[in-house]
Order: C-alpha cells, then sequence, then structure tokens
C-alpha cells in the first residue's frame, strides 16, 4: 500500500502536491545582491528604535523592518541582525520605542544608520515612560514592552506589546524605495 499523507487534526487521508509534501525550501538560486534589490522595491516607512540599556546608556538604529500584527493585544514587530552591536541592549532590555520618521527627519535616518557616531547629540526628544526616548518631530512612536523574540535567519525578530502610542494627525511621513528616501505624494484617482 502506498505511503498517502494524512491531516494531522482528522486522521483521514488528504491529497497533497509534492510542493505541499516538500519538507524544506529549496536552495536560493539568486544573489544576496538581487535579493536585497528586490526587496528594495518595497516601499517602507522609516523608524528609528530606541531604547535605554541596563547602564543606561541610550540605544538606537534606523530601521525599516517594522510592521503591525495585532489590534488585540495591540503587538508590533521589528527585525534586528544578530552582529549588531546594540543586539544585547534590545535583547536583553524590558522596553523599546518604535519613532516612525516624519518626512523633514531624513539626517536624523542617516545619522541613525552610520556607526562611530553620538547618534543622540543635540537631538530632541523626550524620555517615554519606561526610559526609551521618544524623539520629537516623528509622526508616531510606539512604546513596547519586549514581548519575545525569535531568531530567525541572521536577524532577531522581536514583537512588542504596545503599552503607550501617539501620532500627530497630518504629518507626512519619510518613506525609501529603491535605496532612497522620498515623501508621499497622494495619487489622484
Amino acid at each position: 500500500m502506498q505511503n498517502r499523507p494524512t491531516d494531522e487534526i482528522s486522521g483521514k487521508f488528504c491529497a497533497m502536491s509534492p510542493l505541499q509534501a516538500r519538507k524544506r525550501a529549496q536552495s536560493p538560486r539568486f544573489s544576496s545582491t538581487e535579493f536585497r534589490t528586490a526587496l528594495g522595491m518595497f516601499a517602507t516607512g522609516v523608524t528609528i528604535v530606541t531604547a535605554r540599556a541596563p547602564d543606561g546608556q541610550l540605544v538606537g538604529l534606523t530601521a525599516n523592518s517594522f510592521n503591525s500584527v495585532s489590534l488585540k493585544p495591540p503587538l508590533v514587530l521589528w527585525s534586528l541582525s544578530q552582529a549588531a552591536s546594540s543586539m544585547d541592549a534590545f535583547r536583553d532590555g524590558s522596553h523599546y520605542a518604535i519613532n516612525i520618521l516624519a518626512a523633514d527627519q531624513q539626517a536624523l535616518a542617516m545619522r541613525f544608520a552610520t556607526k562611530g557616531v553620538n547618534r543622540f547629540a543635540d537631538m530632541a526628544f523626550i524620555e517615554g515612560a519606561c526610559g526609551a526616548p521618544l524623539i520629537a518631530g516623528c509622526v508616531a512612536s510606539f512604546e513596547c514592552f519586549n514581548r519575545s523574540r525569535y531568531v530567525e535567519g541572521d536577524h532577531v525578530i522581536f514583537v512588542g506589546e504596545v503599552e503607550h502610542c501617539s501620532h500627530r494627525a497630518g504629518a507626512s511621513p519619510l518613506l525609501y524605495h529603491g535605496g532612497r528616501f522620498y515623501t508621499e505624494h497622494p495619487v489622484l484617482a
């Protein structure tokens, strides 16, 4: 008798295509550069994720890997390279803030993406309820409890439970697409 796949819940035999039966992804047939270029075709907002490390030091970085996850409970996610110098502060800390940048904050996005500079020098911010810096002038901010972390590939995916959020109505966000910054322009119907 032929081995046929079964439905895990009902225990009944089910028809399964060869793709469904495969347990592993095929090896990529593209380079890392091709993958990065293709990913760059997805326009995103730009964020700066900030925290206060256990020793009191401020940490932050530019990230466009931000997404909503759930409304109840309010959850968001972002990811960070395992090789990032700030990994310990974000992995071990209890809270962080995600600051969505405004169209006029491109210089901040560049500063927080640059290594070896004082990212917080002369920058206006207030301390959030749990100590993470909230950057002045952002279009929105989310103060998050560091709910869970998942290691996937060369990154860690952080899921934050939002404890406080705010936004500036009518403010234009900073956008990123194809390696360049943009501002929003309404599409005419």
